[in-house]
């Protein structure tokens, strides 16, 4: 999983409007769209926190800095927000190409050696999905079908690829499985904290979460199959916590006459985990971002830091891991 990374830009980048956070308010989890071949197994309440902190070494202070970080949302079927508390509370609301939902803080004219800190709480339920694929058939959209940075998906090498893999194979789940099935075979797990995309997965440097999820979704949409990259967080029990990091991607696919369908190439990768995480949506998943490269993170995951002007003074940002602890455990 690459991690979040501070941007020093001589620029000034002013989004206008107040914006604040209302508690969502949910008694059950409503499934948008709910197709009869997808059932729900169960549901699982997280408690989530995230903590940024800014610190100006000096010596001076910036004209302008401001801090982007993503929101958990809503993203029916898979998951909805109960409650959400950001602080502090002045940040501007922003949403980007993909839906995602940020926080920006303007934290401009912040005095030298002082700190500031971002914190933001969630109750958060998942739900445990499966999927019926037996039958597979009906007319794919149009969307989440193009190439973009890290998805190469009209790449030839891939292209051939995919249809050396799906020869023979009739329904789009078989040539979706065709996929993982492949990468869970070929592909060599080794964390590297980067995204070096889809291509890259083919050679001989090893690959981790990001690399597996957008080689599965080149791979698909060089088929025509929509497919979409998710980055969020993986809740590391014992059953996950030896074969992943926290920080996590993963995609899913549109199977037509079922729907959205969840898969997870990474930590299905070994043969007696594969049907757990083929059209099985676990719900230790939790997601904060959809879309490979989403313009408002300018690269980064989760969270991104500019400031303005660079030569006086110098500013770094500190993430705390993560804490999620389950609800009713």
């Amino acid at each position: 999983m690459r991690f979040s990374i501070q941007w020093l830009l001589v620029a000034l980048l002013i989004i206008p409007g107040p914006a604040c956070q209302p508690r969502e308010d949910v008694s059950t989890l409503a499934v948008a769209s709910a197709s009869p071949l997808m059932t729900i197994l169960g549901q699982r309440e997280y408690e989530v926190h995230q903590r940024l902190t800014v610190i100006n070494e000096g010596p001076g202070q910036p004209e302008k800095q401001n801090l982007w970080v993503a929101l958990i949302r809503d993203f029916l079927p898979y998951q909805k927000v109960v409650s959400k508390k950001v602080s502090p509370t002045d940040f501007e609301l922003i949403t980007d190409e993909y839906g995602n939902q940020y926080a920006e803080f303007d934290l401009s004219s912040q005095p030298a050696g002082t700190t500031q800190t971002v914190q933001i709480d969630y109750q958060v339920t998942i739900n445990e999905l499966t999927y019926d694929v037996s039958a597979c058939e009906g007319e794919l959209p149009d969307d989440f079908i193009q190439p973009e940075l890290h998805i190469e998906s009209a790449n030839p090498q891939i292209s051939a690829l995919a249809s050396e893999l799906t020869r023979g194979k009739s329904t789009v789940c078989q040539q979706v499985r065709a996929f993982y099935d492949y990468i869970g075979d070929e592909l060599t797990y080794t964390y590297n904290g980067k995204n070096w995309g889809a291509q890259a997965a083919l050679g001989a440097m090893g690959a981790d979460c990001t690399e597996y999820t957008a080689l599965l979704v080149a791979l698909s949409r060089s088929r025509g199959i929509p497919a979409r990259y998710f980055e969020g967080l993986l809740f590391l029990d014992t059953d996950t916590e030896a074969r992943a990091r926290l920080e996590h991607a993963w995609p899913d696919m549109y199977m037509p006459g079922v729907g959205w369908v969840a898969l997870d190439p990474t930590l299905g990768r070994s043969p007696g985990d594969r049907e757990n995480y083929f059209a099985h949506y676990t719900p230790q998943h939790i997601i904060v971002t959809t879309g490979v490269n989403p313009s408002t993170l300018r690269g980064s995951s989760y969270w991104t830091h500019i400031y303005w002007p660079g030569d006086s003074t110098r500013i770094r940002v500190e993430a705390e891991e993560w804490q999620i602890k389950p609800i009713g455990k």
